[in-house]
């Protein structure tokens, strides 16, 4: 049986003083009034230090320096705190910290805040701890009413603006799926982008509207021409979709191929006395870095 490998830092945190602990850098310039500063000074107010600071083993003075949590150091001082809880390290990797992290999601975010509301958090003190509005707390809340469960599988790992909602609520079950396939296969989820599927969308795949929409300075006819021809690209997208896998592997291939007959100089004198135009094309596929050129 192979031994577990050793953690990286102590479990249980450490209350220290504010005075032993020793930034590695110095705060940036308007630091004190940026937003994320103040949205950690409500959080503070709110509810406390929620993540501890992260410090290395102490030296032979006794003093810690900070591997991570420079900016919610600066947020207790500021606030007239003396002590911190601290997870002292057992090594000096700071990049295992907040250097490298994967943000959440915003179907995530939705989850913790309705859970925390369940529990007996009122929005309001979730909006003063977060330093936003009330109606930004209700809007993320209530984010996924009207949303079908396909289309929320599909957005989980995503973020989007709660706007991006609002305009898929406007369409049916199966539209709202199409739709999201086609924002994420685009890597374009934005309300913009929806805006505009939405608009291409036949009236009989909208919520409560059975006749087709006016939209200013676009005529009946231009309307349909625009639904027809959305409806084609979608079409023609999906289709490149399910090729494009094979279609890079091939190029790759391909370039390698290229590379090593290219090597060979009974092929190159052949090429540039032959086909000199076709050795040019050669050599710029070899030449490639980027294969979406």
């Amino acid at each position: 049986m192979s031994k577990k490998p050793p953690l990286g830092f102590i479990p249980e945190p450490l209350l220290l003083s504010l005075s032993v602990i020793l930034p590695l850098r110095k705060s940036p310039i308007g630091l004190q009034t940026s937003r994320k500063f103040r949205q950690i000074i409500a959080s503070i107010e709110a509810v406390g230090l929620i993540e501890p600071l992260s410090v290395g083993k102490p030296n032979s003075a006794g003093q810690y320096i900070l591997l991570d949590g420079h900016t919610r150091l600066v947020a207790l001082m500021q606030l007239g705190f003396d002590t911190a809880p601290c997870l002292v390290a057992t090594d000096d990797e700071s990049y295992t910290y907040n250097n490298r992290i994967n943000r959440l999601s915003s179907i995530q975010e939705h989850v913790m805040i309705r859970r925390a509301v369940e529990r007996g958090v009122s929005p309001e003190k979730l909006a003063k701890a977060l330093d936003v509005d009330i109606s930004h707390i209700n809007k993320k809340l209530n984010l996924l009413d009207g949303i079908c469960p396909e289309a929320v599988e599909l957005l989980r790992d995503h973020q989007f603006s709660p706007n991006l909602v609002a305009v898929l609520r406007k369409l049916k079950t199966t539209r709202q799926i199409e739709c999201v396939e086609l924002m994420i296969s685009a890597n374009n989820v934005t309300v913009s982008y929806a805006q505009a599927l939405l608009a291409a969308t036949p009236s009989n795949m909208l919520v409560g509207e059975i006749k087709t929409r006016k939209v200013t300075g676009v005529s009946s006819d231009q309307m349909a021409k625009m639904e027809w021809e959305m409806g084609n690209l979608q079409e023609q997208f999906k289709l490149a979709e399910q090729s494009y896998s094979q279609d890079v592997l091939n190029l790759v291939l391909s370039k390698g191929y290229l590379a090593k007959i290219m090597a060979n100089e009974a092929v190159l004198r052949y090429l540039t006395k032959h086909h000199r135009d076709m050795l040019g094309e050669f050599e710029r596929i070899v030449r490639m870095t980027n294969l979406d050129k």
